[in-house]
């Protein structure tokens, strides 16, 4: 009754409220999800009947990174930039959500309008440019939402996305980085080191062998030196790449993290690279949704070749319909994050593609 229920809903927002939505400014509609969600997350009795409705738990628990999942499908960062609905998350299916990106300075990002939709193509191309509210205001915000540090959270992990502050040189990013994950730390199940982000000038540069060594190294130092000042265990550390690399600059990245013994990977950000279908839409960038699909599968399929399976990957970009999802997962992907695709299926996306999944993690597998 449940899926029935919820299948007809899909239908009406993808034939009806959807239309009507994208008549509508994309950042605005953007807000006021926010607003909705942030609703549903305050009121503890409709969060736990929307959960009990729409979160699909596997027979099998999960378990990446050392932490337990209650499915395999996420929410990819940028929805939630400032951590104001991440408690929402399960209510809406997902298994876990990644916050941010977040940045050491607070920033407004770069100007309006930066979200363009392509409904033709089931795309998006934003230039948002990291906007947030900065890593000590959302580590306050966190505190507070969480009662008492780390009680609280309920199973769905919570990830934390971080990223350069804009006005800080390449040359300091390490200090920038280590500053939001010093902040955060109390907070975060894992951590997403973003480097691939296409709308923070030269940001992709730390991708390369000049700077990445150096930022992951101290990251992985600081963590381990809290985890020994505390008595805890060290906190999953992932980065989350580009898809526009080549193979040999997947290589020489996968050598640093296995080098740093780092958990895992996240394949991919969006792409600046225009196929010919595509060729009509705004330049300046990231493109997301559906024609990003294929090359985001071609990196997972790729790291899990050359790491022979012993790395996990968050597989995300382009997974709009559920047999993207189960590609995705063939090609070698642990978990997988959506953003693009529930704005053209609808907000209980993750629920229809966890529960397509669910095969994969039952007893008869």
């Amino acid at each position: 009754m449940c899926a029935v229920l919820l299948e007809k809903m899909d239908a009406l927002y993808e034939n009806l409220i959807r239309p009507i939505l994208f008549t509508q400014n994309p950042e605005l509609m953007h807000e006021m999800a926010l607003k909705a969600m942030r609703v549903v997350g305050a009121i503890p009795p409709v969060r736990a009947a929307m959960e009990a409705l729409t979160l699909v738990k596997t027979p099998k628990q999960i378990e990446v990174f050392g932490l337990k999942f209650p499915n395999r499908v996420g929410l990819a960062a940028g929805f939630d930039k400032d951590a104001k609905i991440w408690r929402a998350a399960p209510a809406f299916g997902f298994g876990h959500i990644e916050i941010g990106t977040v940045s050491m300075l607070k920033q407004a990002g770069n100007p309006r309008p930066r979200i363009f939709r392509y409904p033709g193509e089931e795309a998006v191309v934003n230039c948002c440019g990291f906007p947030n509210d900065g890593a000590e205001e959302i580590a306050s915000r966190l505190s507070s939402s969480m009662h008492k540090g780390r009680k609280g959270r309920g199973m769905c992990p919570l990830g934390i996305n971080i990223g350069k502050s804009k006005i800080t040189p390449l040359d300091e990013a390490a200090s920038d980085y280590l500053f939001s994950f010093n902040a955060l730390a109390d907070y975060a199940d894992f951590f997403t080191i973003n480097v691939s982000s296409p709308n923070t000038p030269e940001l992709r540069k730390l991708q390369g062998k000049n700077f990445l060594p150096e930022l992951l190294g101290a990251i992985s130092k600081a963590n381990s030196d809290r985890a020994k000042k505390l008595g805890v265990g060290r906190i999953p550390i992932i980065l989350k790449i580009a898809p526009d690399l080549s193979f040999d600059e997947i290589d020489a990245i996968l050598s640093i993290l296995l080098e740093l013994q780092l958990d895992g990977i996240c394949a991919t950000n969006t792409t600046v690279d225009r196929p010919s279908e595509c060729s009509h839409m705004e330049k300046a960038g990231g493109l997301s949704g559906a024609p990003l699909f294929d090359k985001s599968l071609e990196v997972v399929n790729y790291v899990s070749k050359a790491t022979n399976g012993k790395l996990p990957i968050i597989g995300v970009g382009g997974i709009t319909d559920v047999e993207k999802a189960g590609r995705m997962m063939n090609a070698g992907a642990s978990l997988l994050q959506i953003y693009t695709g529930m704005i053209y299926r609808g907000p209980f996306f993750a629920r229809k593609i966890a529960d397509s999944l669910i095969w994969r993690d039952s007893e008869w597998v």
